[in-house]
């Protein structure tokens, strides 16, 4: 338990287990939904062993720890004694709140946030899943794999476990966020991908005709069906007595929410998901040279104010509706090579401290395998000047990449070099992988020339001044 120590330091600082309303985590960082600002010491978090900095906005605290945050996230939960489901939220510490102006960026945050706890959690099935299709696709275009083989057969299975089941996986993971029963909104997700249901033709419920939707790998109408679940769950809990309400409102919730899903929710959901996906295929078809750069630039400062959360489901929603994601996953890969050069960059300028200097080599590396907070907050923050080589790395990057149309085949994980291979085509073709690493290349480069450049000049101003 590596981070006991850490998790007491970080319970006690946060002002207590009973100014915590939730508890969660995402790919990097540890996050405390609190109920009382005041209980927050931000200054005393940030000198915590084992951290690599915190970010306190919109009624939560993130401890970014890097790529072990499940680890931390475990030590937490046993020290803190905090259990999944646990709703804090009418404490004392919350009536010592004061009410806050909330703020555009305040919502955006908080629908970032909440987009982080439903979607993270599903990533590690969809990294192995669409990673393991690719290699059997490699497999059989380049070392003679028989794709009627039981191992074709077995790889195939596992890639639809992770892709076909999604709306299961996003029915469960939103609905526990919300605070209902997780294996209610699993069920909606596992009925509308039943063979029952999805893409069967002449449907219908007490004579109402249900449209033909093939619900499988789809995102919006599940996401829906259980966010018309909350509140249906949320009015039978205040009207059903105690003693039957075990029973009796999973029962009723079910009746109601499942045909409004499958008559209205879902249809309209897929409609939005198609216009969606077609409006970002044309985005980037048509101004995809102008975009990237912008995206690539901008990304880490999303990543910075969690924004890059928000914008999750649109990759989501391109992968399972066009069959790949032209945009997030691509600006991502491009900003985290980016971060990484240019801090390599940064190392490679300090001369007389090795200890510096290997840790921000360090974090370097790291950066390229896709997790960039300690660089960016370690390394590069501190350091805005360099920033202005990232940026110049990134819109390099980024105008080749919308240029020549790079896609990502699979949405999920830190982009970086460990994850190339979502850049292989669902054929198994591997051009699409090398514009990848033309891509890679032309960031990483342009990025720690054009830091090391700037590095070298601001020394020599400030020698003459």
């Amino acid at each position: 338990m590596k981070y006991v120590e850490m998790s007491k330091q970080v319970l006690e600082h946060v002002g207590g287990v009973d100014n915590l309303n939730y508890v969660e985590h995402c790919a990097t960082r540890l996050r405390l939904h609190y109920n009382n600002e005041k209980l927050i010491n931000e200054e005393a978090l940030k000198g915590i062993e084992n951290t690599l900095g915190v970010i306190k906005k919109a009624g939560q605290v993130q401890i970014i720890i890097g790529p072990n945050v499940n680890e931390a996230y475990n030590d937490f939960l046993e020290v803190s004694g905090w259990k999944e489901g646990q709703n804090n939220e009418a404490g004392s510490a919350k009536e010592a709140e004061e009410p806050q102006k909330m703020s555009f960026m305040n919502y955006l945050n908080k629908f970032g946030n909440f987009m982080a706890a439903v979607f993270m959690p599903i990533v590690p099935a969809l990294i192995a899943g669409g990673i393991i299709l690719a290699v059997k696709n490699l497999l059989i275009n380049y070392f003679g794999l028989d794709m009627e083989s039981g191992t074709a057969v077995i790889i195939d299975a596992i890639f639809n476990a992770a892709f076909t089941f999604l709306p299961v996986y996003l029915g469960f993971t939103m609905a526990r966020r919300l605070k209902m029963e997780p294996i209610l909104g699993a069920v909606l997700g596992a009925l509308l991908v039943s063979s029952n249901i999805s893409g069967q033709e002449g449907l219908s419920f007490l004579g109402i005709g249900i449209p033909a939707v093939d619900y499988s790998t789809s995102v919006l109408p599940v996401m829906l069906g259980v966010g018309l679940m909350y509140f249906v769950d949320k009015f039978f809990k205040k009207v059903i007595p105690e003693i039957v309400i075990y029973f009796l409102k999973p029962l009723l919730t079910m009746i109601i929410v499942v045909p409004i899903t499958l008559i209205v929710l879902g249809p309209i959901g897929t409609l939005l998901s198609d216009y969606v996906g077609s409006g970002i295929t044309t985005l980037m078809s048509t101004i995809g040279g102008l975009a990237m750069p912008v995206f690539a630039v901008a990304y880490p400062y999303m990543v910075m104010f969690g924004l890059d959360k928000a914008i999750m489901p649109i990759g989501f929603n391109s992968v399972a509706t066009i069959g790949y994601d032209p945009a997030i996953m691509v600006m991502g890969f491009i900003s985290n090579l980016c971060i990484g050069g240019s801090a390599l960059a940064a190392a490679t300028s300090i001369k007389n401290d090795k200890a510096k200097k290997g840790m921000i080599v360090s974090s370097g590396v790291t950066a390229l395998c896709g997790v960039t907070e300690p660089a960016f907050y370690g390394a590069l923050i501190t350091r805005p000047k360099i920033l202005i080589g990232t940026a110049i790395g990134a819109a390099s990057a980024g105008l080749v990449a919308g240029i020549f149309g790079l896609k990502s085949y699979i949405m999920g994980g830190t982009p970086g070099l460990f994850t190339a291979m979502f850049f292989i085509d669902n054929q198994g073709g591997l051009g699409n992988l090398f514009l990848a690493a033309i891509v890679g290349i032309v960031g990483v480069v342009v990025s720690y020339i054009s830091c090391r450049i700037i590095i070298s000049r601001t020394k020599s101003t400030e020698k003459a001044e």
